[in-house]
């Protein structure tokens, strides 16, 4: 199946085409997303899971949309649609949730513009700070500016009175993305050239700083020392890998596969991938230790006051912690605004990269269904964003936010979409069609190994987490939904209704015909011909098998009366039945897939099933191992130095870092070297 022979819009150059992606995915998610993800959630712990969402899942499915969106020259819905016109929903779910995430992204990059705007009215009153203040009251001080002063936050649910000092920043926010975008790629592959190395020089300056501060090692424990008693939740899992796929902009809006469909047929994918992976992780990380160190100063100078408090608690946790640390933090140098303004315009310069990435990755999509022109869509859209952020622009905003991103960027929204994709692409489309292109087209090459990650590793590791998450939230001490007393929680309602209602609504788009669909893709073999659908019989045993181990775990789920003894019993035999299965749906679609055959679909299905049974099975086990190793558990101190696990943690991290990056250039300038690596140039 040869890739569409149609002219699109190309990035400049690779250098254009990585910045761009880099600065889609190191954005705020870095700077603000991952150091409260992991306040909240067990400290150094979260690290650990955090950095298999990242090697094992986010780099295998970034090739992978990274190849999708280059074969098919299309944004997400027309790519999955290439693959089959049922699987066009994927890509409208995706684009749907990266429309929900940008409303109140953009609501994050008004706050961005809203302290770039006080930094220069302190330049102009003399370097003086709005929150600035020495000691315990400028911790106390900067919180009390960010919740009180500006969002005039209240807690609770109820929305309140629109904050208009907001509501003009997030104008100013849409605004500037509009320009960004309205020029095409191009304009873009040029602005990233300034706004994706300046933010790093600013990162490091405030991780110096901060590992400065009297105290700052009390923070850093709490980052590198691992509790591990942590990693028996779902819940820091679950947020771990939402903010792997967040950061790396996974899975929603189709950011990835639209960036890569206007990139020049020839150019390198894998290598980029890693490049573009190692570059996000190590933004993070860095983030990490400027706020962290900052914390435990901050956390240092409460105790010096008579109010000593542990790390974890010295400020309000959630999505305004970047905006109460970095404020004290530079309140803590000399011209303090002058160096305000600088952090704030990079952080707003970061923070756009990522936002017109998801708006332009919407775009795309609109423009690929209706033929509409870009300059008609995008102000609608950009209306349609500005009235869905003045939710969160309400006094009680910053709780909304914190719903609805918990809600769509953990298990429940991009995870389970990124779920989605993988066993689309894995079980129900040709994987290795598009492992074939991108090895055809890099600097390295991938092996089978790939296809199996894409088909079963990530789906059962995304299911597992999902099936966990599931049960966790079903049983927890509050209720979910409802509460002790019978009473809805709107919070997860809402929260709930948005992440179901976005799928409803991608298959109802989906069956809405496009204009442009006639003729846009190649013909399809006839597959209804019994002489192409593979492995008939071996795929109905496998589905049959498959079918049994479901039944048996449901037999778990549904018999809670159950005896130990029969639980034991069907759990354990529920395993090699499902291994069956998914060998067995393996071989038939190795066996059956080329131009000419097509392995059968109770083969597809029988694996499918087959994933989701070994994560139901992978999730009872680990439910049960849980919670017999936390009942009576005590609750340990936060450690106030640091461990020799916190040493191993920081030296693989930095191995990761510069030995990746550095191995990811190495590889692309050999291929140089030997006239292997392709440039842009014009079509043959």
């Amino acid at each position: 199946m040869e890739m569409l022979e149609e002219q699109r819009e190309n990035w400049g150059s690779r250098g254009g085409f990585v910045l761009a992606a880099i600065g889609s995915a190191v954005g705020l998610g870095n700077l603000w997303r991952f150091p409260y993800e992991l306040y909240g959630h067990g400290g150094g712990a979260f690290l650990i899971p955090y950095i298999i969402a990242v090697f094992v899942v986010g780099l295998p499915m970034l090739i992978m949309e990274f190849s999708l969106g280059h074969f098919t020259q299309r944004a997400a819905p027309d790519a999955f649609a290439h693959g089959h016109k049922r699987f066009e929903f994927v890509g409208w779910w995706s684009t749907i949730l990266g429309f929900v995430i940008i409303s109140f992204y953009a609501v994050v990059l008004a706050y961005c513009f809203s302290f770039l705007w006080f930094s220069f009215k302190g330049i102009l009153a003399g370097g003086e700070l709005p929150w600035a203040a020495e000691g315990v009251e400028g911790v106390k001080k900067a919180e009390e500016f960010f919740l009180n002063t500006y969002l005039g936050h209240t807690p609770g649910t109820a929305l309140g009175s629109i904050r208009w000092n907001i509501f003009w920043p997030l104008l100013v926010t849409w605004l500037v993305m509009y320009l960004c975008i309205c020029r095409g790629v191009k304009l873009v592959g040029k602005i990233v050239w300034l706004t994706v190395p300046l933010p790093w020089l600013m990162l490091l300056i405030l991780t110096v700083r901060g590992l400065t501060l009297p105290g700052s090692i009390g923070g850093l424990a709490y980052y590198l020392n691992p509790s591990w008693p942590e990693l028996a939740k779902a819940t820091t899992w679950r947020f771990a890998f939402g903010q792997a796929f967040f950061s790396l902009s996974l899975a929603f809006g189709g950011v990835m596969i639209t960036y890569a469909s206007f990139l020049h047929r020839k150019s390198d994918l894998n290598n980029n991938a890693a490049v573009i992976c190692l570059a996000d992780f190590g933004t993070s990380f860095v983030a990490g230790l400027a706020i962290f160190s900052t914390l435990g100063g901050m956390a240092f100078v409460t105790a010096q006051a008579g109010r000593g408090v542990a790390v974890n608690e010295v400020v309000r946790g959630g999505a305004g912690l970047a905006f109460i640390v970095f404020p004290y933090a530079l309140a803590q140098l000399p011209y303090s605004a002058w160096w305000s303004f600088v952090f704030f315009f990079t952080l707003v310069t970061l923070g756009i990269d990522s936002g017109f990435s998801i708006t332009e990755s919407v775009l795309a999509a609109v423009v690929d269904k209706t033929g509409w022109k870009r300059n008609v869509v995008l102000p609608i859209m950009s209306v349609l964003g500005i009235a869905a952020g003045l939710v969160f622009i309400t006094k009680g905003g910053l709780n909304w936010l914190e719903v609805v991103g918990n809600f769509i960027d953990g298990t429940w929204g991009i995870a389970f979409l990124g779920l989605a994709e993988c066993i689309v692409l894995g079980w129900l489309w040709r994987i290795d069609t598009l492992r074939t292109h991108a090895n055809e087209r890099s600097d390295w090459t991938l092996g089978r190994w790939w296809n199996y990650a894409i088909r079963v590793v990530i789906p059962i590791v995304l299911g597992t987490i999902f099936f966990w998450s599931l049960f966790e939230d079903l049983n927890q001490t509050g209720g979910f939904l409802l509460d002790t007393e019978g009473n809805w929680i709107l919070a997860d309602c809402v929260g709930l209704t948005i992440v179901a209602a976005a799928p409803i609504l991608a298959i109802g788009i989906s069956l809405i015909k496009s204009p442009l669909r006639a003729g846009q893709y190649p013909p399809r073999p006839d597959v209804k011909n019994s002489n192409l659908c593979g492995g008939r019989f071996g795929g109905l045993a496998a589905f049959c098998l498959a079918i049994a181990s479901a039944v048996m775990l449901a037999v778990l789920v549904l018999k809670p009366g159950i005896s130990d003894k029969f639980r034991s019993y069907f759990l354990f035999q529920s395993l090699p039945i499902a291994l069956m299965a998914i060998i067995t749906s393996n071989y038939i679609i190795d066996k059956h897939t080329g131009d000419y055959s097509f392995p059968s679909w109770p083969a597809r299905w029988a694996g499918i099933i087959a994933t989701l049974d070994i994560s139901a099975f992978i999730a009872v086990t680990l439910i049960t191992v849980t919670q017999k190793a936390t009942t009576g558990q005590a609750i340990h101190p936060a450690p106030e130095h640091l461990s020799a696990t916190s040493y191993l943690i920081l030296g693989v991290m930095l191995l990761l870092i510069i030995g990746g990056l550095g191995w990811c250039f190495y590889r692309a300038v050999a291929a140089a070297g030997k006239n292997t690596a392709v440039q842009p140039q014009p079509d043959a």
